[in-house]
């Protein structure tokens, strides 16, 4: 994974979150690039909350092309 897969606005944001050895809570979104909305089942949008943003992303990303789809990370709350 490299920082290409996120807007460069986020890749700051999203490097420091992955660093972060209290591994900091964070929103994991799958992105439309095409649209820039967030991708939804049944109405609800994919989010997925973790402490590893790594796994979540590849999760998220897995079998997707790479053209269409961008994972995006929020760190939500404080650190730990």
């Amino acid at each position: 994974m490299t920082a290409a897969a996120f807007p460069r606005s986020l890749a700051d944001q999203a490097l420091t979150a992955m660093a972060n050895p209290l591994r900091q809570a964070c929103a994991v979104r799958l992105v439309d690039r095409r649209t820039g909305l967030t991708h939804r089942v049944n109405g609800s949008p994919l989010v997925l909350f973790t402490k590893n943003p790594t796994e979540a992303v590849a999760e998220l990303l897995s079998g997707r092309d790479a053209g269409v789809w961008e994972a995006r990370i929020e760190p939500i709350g404080g650190a730990e």
